[in-house]
């Protein structure tokens, strides 16, 4: 048994934090929103009234929070884990968050005598709860392989990418693939519609082809249905295609391919599509269409 605290408990962290309990961990667990977390206390999580008093004495504190200035003020400010958390103590950030705050608060953790490692993770709602994350892992290599049997009851590919900020890097590369793939299958969603196919037999032929992707397979078939709940919202998505841009643009690099990406969200933002699931983009098209 390993003490855990995990800060962030929503639709992907609260399936994360069962799959942790199940196997046997202490955990301690702490969410802006008390009632969100209820279902978890009824399991044996514990609660904590700050991240501070969450970290306090765990071996091992997980994060998973909204936008990189949250990830700042759960480890920096006042209530904070670096306040609290004890010297030996592995702190694993798996919000999908800048690169150059995962280098700074591996610094400032190290001053501490804090191991920090960035962890963010791809496969959404159902990667979560079906314990098969994808994890990319950034920091020291010894502390990301005496925490992987952790990562291990909840991820399913789990792979090391390098020094502070490796794993966000590659969380970017992720986020750059999904945009333009998820312009793809609207567009074939909406060509296949108008062309008069069936579109679950389409899905047949093309999922196991060369077309074939996670969001083929997963997020298609909740277009069809009309199902534009979040494995993960749009309103984070469009937050990491803006980490991505901006990073794009230290590194001297045009991607005209997600920027084009970045406006279409931003325009179902505008239309309050926000909280729903990137699958949504399907309603830019059926407007630009009607």
């Amino acid at each position: 048994m390993t003490t855990i605290a995990f800060i962030g408990t929503g639709v992907m962290g609260a399936s994360i934090v069962k799959h942790l309990l199940k196997a046997g961990h202490e955990v301690t667990v702490y969410t802006r929103t008390q009632a969100k977390a209820l279902p978890l206390i009824e399991l044996g999580a514990k609660w904590a009234d700050s991240p501070a008093q969450a970290a306090l004495n765990k071996e091992v504190i997980f994060t998973m929070v909204g936008y990189p200035q949250d990830v700042e003020e759960v480890y920096c400010g006042a209530n904070g884990i670096l306040s609290t958390a004890r010297q030996g103590a592995i702190v694993a950030d798996m919000t999908t968050s800048e690169p150059t705050l995962a280098k700074k608060l591996y610094t400032l953790a190290l001053e501490k005598g804090i191991h920090s490692i960035d962890a963010p993770v791809s496969g959404g709602d159902i990667g979560a709860q079906n314990g098969t994350l994808s994890i990319m892992l950034g920091g020291d290599k010894a502390v990301v392989e005496l925490i992987r049997p952790i990562f291990e009851v909840f991820g399913g590919n789990i792979v090391y990418q390098g020094q502070a900020g490796a794993g966000q890097h590659t969380k970017m590369c992720n986020q750059i693939a999904i945009a333009g793939g998820m312009i793809g299958i609207c567009e074939s969603i909406i060509y296949g519609l108008q062309a008069g196919l069936t579109m679950e037999d389409v899905l047949k032929s093309i999922s196991s082809g060369a077309a074939g992707s996670w969001s083929l397979s997963n997020l298609a078939p909740r277009i069809l249905q009309e199902d534009l709940e979040p494995g993960f919202y749009i309103k984070h998505f469009i937050k990491d295609m803006k980490i991505a841009l901006d990073e794009a643009e230290k590194m001297n690099l045009q991607l005209p391919g997600l920027q084009l990406a970045k406006k279409m969200y931003d325009i179902l933002l505008t239309e309050g599509y926000g909280d729903k699931g990137t699958q949504a983009l399907i309603q830019y098209y059926k407007t630009k269409n009607s």
